[in-house]
Formats: C-alpha cells, sequence, structure tokens
C-alpha cells in the first residue's frame, strides 16, 4: 500500500512544503548561477523514468561552457565554477527537482535517474531500477553516491526496488541528511562527475 499509493501523496505533499520553504534560497542561487553562466541558470536533460518513460530533469547548472581552441569542452572539472562547487558540494544543485517530484516525474527517494544513452546497455537484472519512480535520493546515494563502481550502484538500486517501506526511506532520508552535512560522496574518484556507464557490467 505504501509503495502504490502513499509514497506518491508524501511525496507531492513533502515537496511542495519544500519547495514553498526553499523559494528566497532557490532565487537567489539562480541569480548567483546566472550570473557565473552568462544568464543559464538552470540544466535540463532527458532521463529515464519510471517503466523507462522519458522526461526532463531539472538541476541547477554548476558548470560553464567553456570550450578549448578546437571548440570542444573542457573537461568537467575545469568548467565547475566557484559557486558551482558551493552549489554542488552542499547538494543545493537537487532543489529544483522538487519541481519534477511535484509534476510527478520523480520520487524524493529512489534509484537516481541516469542518461537515456544508457538504456540499451542494461540486462535485465539492471532495468530493474526503473521499477519505481527515480529520487532525489537513494539507497546507493546513501551508500556511496559517485565514489562506488556501477555495478555497486545497481545492486543497490534493485535492492532497494525490492525493499521499499516507509521505514527505509526514513532512514535514507536521515542518512542524506547526515551525508551531505560531511559532504561525503559527492564527486567520483578521479574527476568532478563519475566515469561513463559502457555496459560492461
Amino acid at each position: 500500500m505504501y509503495k502504490s499509493f502513499f509514497k506518491r501523496i508524501i511525496d507531492f505533499t513533502a515537496a511542495l512544503i519544500g519547495f514553498t520553504v526553499l523559494l528566497p534560497l532557490f532565487l537567489l542561487i539562480v541569480f548567483f548561477l546566472a550570473v557565473a553562466n552568462d544568464g543559464k541558470p538552470f540544466f535540463f536533460q532527458r532521463r529515464p523514468g519510471k517503466n523507462g518513460k522519458v522526461f526532463s530533469i531539472i538541476k541547477f547548472k554548476t558548470m560553464n561552457d567553456r570550450k578549448d581552441d578546437f571548440g570542444k569542452l573542457l573537461p568537467d572539472e575545469m568548467r565547475l565554477t566557484a559557486i558551482g562547487k558551493f552549489v554542488r558540494k552542499t547538494s543545493l544543485d537537487e532543489i529544483p527537482q522538487l519541481i519534477n517530484v511535484i509534476k510527478g516525474d520523480m520520487s524524493l527517494i529512489g534509484p537516481r535517474p541516469l542518461l537515456t544513452d544508457y538504456l540499451h546497455l542494461y540486462n535485465e537484472f539492471q532495468n530493474r531500477r526503473h521499477e519505481v519512480r527515480p529520487g532525489i535520493t537513494g539507497w546507493a546515494q546513501v551508500n556511496g553516491r559517485n565514489a562506488i563502481s556501477w555495478d555497486k550502484k545497481f545492486e543497490l538500486d534493485v535492492w532497494y526496488v525490492d525493499h521499499i517501506s516507509f521505514v527505509l526511506d526514513c532512514k535514507i532520508l536521515i542518512k542524506t541528511v547526515q551525508k551531505v552535512i560531511k559532504s561525503e560522496g559527492i564527486n567520483a574518484e578521479n574527476g568532478a562527475t563519475k566515469e561513463p556507464f559502457n555496459g560492461y557490467n
């Protein structure tokens, strides 16, 4: 009953209240990021949701669009702005996704939505992560986030799908707050973002 009914009600109510409370901070971040990113404070990207249905995820834009002499984007760590680094370190870049939760694209807690480019690479086990709405935070995020391997990430995602409960979601929420305070697992071991998934798992 929780998974099929109450979870969505809690998501909508909590996201709406949360976004309302955080609105002044939201607008302040929009201003500073707009200045740092030439008027582009938001980052939109197509991601697969429940049952693989694609939607546009909304995040704060933490990296600029600087390119090298050949017109190619510079490495992520070179494009990460000062304000963007702060927003990412404090996980404030996730605030706009409350809008996705309100719309019903996402849940507060669930497997993180990955790139649509990966859809055709998943095996049957890995694809089970799409049996539920993706989340702003999730079991994999509180157990390593970008610092864990793809194998481990999929294992944790599917474990969550099989064990969803109100108690587990509360546990993940508490652990998320602890992780944000400690700034743990924000970046992958060798860069600002995790290496692409190549379907080798």
